[in-house]
């Protein structure tokens, strides 16, 4: 599950968000469900050893067009949470893994990628597990699943709430580089080329710049240094450290201001 038109903001002074994101997985579960449903039938096409061979194109005639969208509903209760899980994540840890100007290279990229696909793989195992069981096709013998509902509660009463996890560090293995490589890809590319997706750069591809002594206002036009050099320097620390030191109006700026009637 990938969204591609997503802005994660999140270095140095702004909040992590993840925005349009969301509302591409419908469109996103449209065009891979039949892929999905397709991979899952000739993954386990190899246990039957008697009939024809099965092919791609056997199984799309087999299903048909609406049996390609079977266990949508499981796919996207999987890929909403997953791209709610993942997104702020990677803007979490992006903001972590920038350097000190606010930069993120590409190896920081990938190593943000892959962590965020750790828990947004593993906490949404269980609807995978309820996808493939409605995906794969029921042979003589095997419990059969009407739905959502239906496959959880079949699943639950005979193998237990451990089944929902089984799979869970192969997700884990598969989805972190995975999504690492994909996200990387994506934010450098960004940088060369500059698609405009929502007005803003990605996050980390430009050093913020440092605020200098001029840049801060001085009490009085024949100050030197005192006031100036003073804020400049608390605002490096608070940079540097993180920090939100209290502000305090000067006594030339509450002189100056008009008093209210």
């Amino acid at each position: 599950p990938f969204s591609p038109r997503v802005h994660l903001t999140g270095v140095r002074g702004t909040k992590p968000t993840q925005e349009n994101s969301l509302p591409f997985t419908p469109s996103q579960v449209i065009f891979t469900n039949p892929l999905e449903i397709v991979k899952i039938r000739l993954q386990v096409a190899g246990e039957i050893t008697t009939g024809p061979r099965v092919s791609a194109l056997n199984v799309v005639r087999d299903l048909g067009f609406l049996g390609l969208y079977k266990g949508a509903k499981a796919c996207f209760l999987r890929d909403i949470p997953f791209s709610a899980i993942y997104f702020p994540v990677y803007a979490h840890t992006k903001e972590k893994l920038a350097d000190e100007d606010g930069r993120v290279g590409p190896l920081q990229l990938l190593t943000a990628g892959a962590i965020a696909g750790v828990p947004a793989a593993s906490l949404v195992t269980p609807a995978d597990v309820i996808k493939t069981r409605l995906q794969v096709a029921a042979r003589a013998g095997q419990t059969t699943y009407d739905g959502v509902i239906d496959c959880f509660r079949k699943i639950l009463r005979e193998e237990g709430f451990s089944a929902f996890w089984k799979g869970a560090g192969a997700r884990v293995f598969r989805s972190s580089p995975q999504f690492g490589v994909t996200l990387v890809t994506y934010e450098l590319l960004q940088r060369f080329f500059y698609v405009d997706f929502g007005g803003h750069r990605p996050a980390g591809s430009e050093p913020i710049p440092k605020p200098a002594v001029k840049d801060f206002p001085s009490v009085t036009a024949d100050h030197v240094g005192g006031y100036r050099l003073a804020a400049a320097t608390f605002a490096g620390v608070e940079r540097k450290f993180g920090l939100h030191l209290p502000k305090f109006k000067s006594s030339g700026e509450s002189k100056s201001e008009p008093q209210s009637s």
